[in-house]
């Protein structure tokens, strides 16, 4: 697909997670997602170690199997604590966007069987090893997220709707096996991605800076 033509600021500021606006019928062009990926190489790794791993999901019955790992664990987040509407607030602007947060998630897991690609991004060891001190599972997720948000930039640019998930991580080793993983390369990620229905997308409401920054001090 040609590229959009925006600018560096709007990749930043328009790059959504994309749910309805997936179009499940268009079939992903895989020059499209390598390019993305060249893009992702580009990204920074701690001591420049490139610890990463890539593989890109698009044979139909491992998507489906794979979706259905996910569904299995979307009802039991579903039904627990930390899903939005659970998060108590008396902000009725708030209840909305939670309670649309939630349809936009509900509407993903169930149209997770019929996704173009998913993109499962691992990393070179693992960071639930007993022990393994906090600054060294820093380094582990800081060496991966840069390159993936890059592609997921770049894939913006191409039309690509994504996604950053993590719920198919409940049943890690059953995905590692069904799709030949080794041990000792963690998953971190399943990006569900097809072409979007229309461009269009816009900078999210955030809160102001001044809630968020802090100036020599906390």
């Amino acid at each position: 697909m040609p590229k959009l033509n925006l600018s560096a600021d709007e990749v930043l500021t328009t790059t959504r997670a994309v749910r309805k606006r997936l179009d499940l019928e268009r079939p992903l062009d895989m020059a499209d997602i390598r390019e993305c990926l060249e893009i992702a190489l580009q990204g920074p790794s701690g001591s420049n170690t490139q610890g990463w791993q890539f593989v890109v999901v698009t044979d139909r019955v491992r998507i489906e199997a794979i979706a259905d790992y996910y569904q299995q664990a979307f009802a039991v987040y579903e039904a627990g604590p930390y899903q939005p509407t659970m998060q108590h607030t008396d902000d009725p602007s708030m209840q909305q966007t939670q309670q649309r947060v939630l349809s936009s998630a509900q509407y993903l897991a169930a149209s997770m069987p019929k996704m173009p690609a998913l993109l499962i991004p691992c990393s070179t060891g693992r960071a639930d090893v007993s022990g393994l001190p906090h600054s060294a599972i820093a380094s582990m997720y800081g060496s991966i997220l840069p390159a993936v948000w890059s592609f997921m930039l770049a894939a913006r640019e191409r039309g690509i709707g994504s996604c950053w998930t993590t719920l198919h991580l409940q049943h890690e080793r059953e995905i590692a096996t069904l799709l030949g993983i080794p041990d000792g390369i963690m998953q971190v990620a399943m990006i569900p991605l097809a072409y979007t229905k229309g461009t269009d997308f816009r900078p999210a409401p955030r809160k102001p800076l001044e809630e968020v920054l802090h100036l020599d001090a906390w």
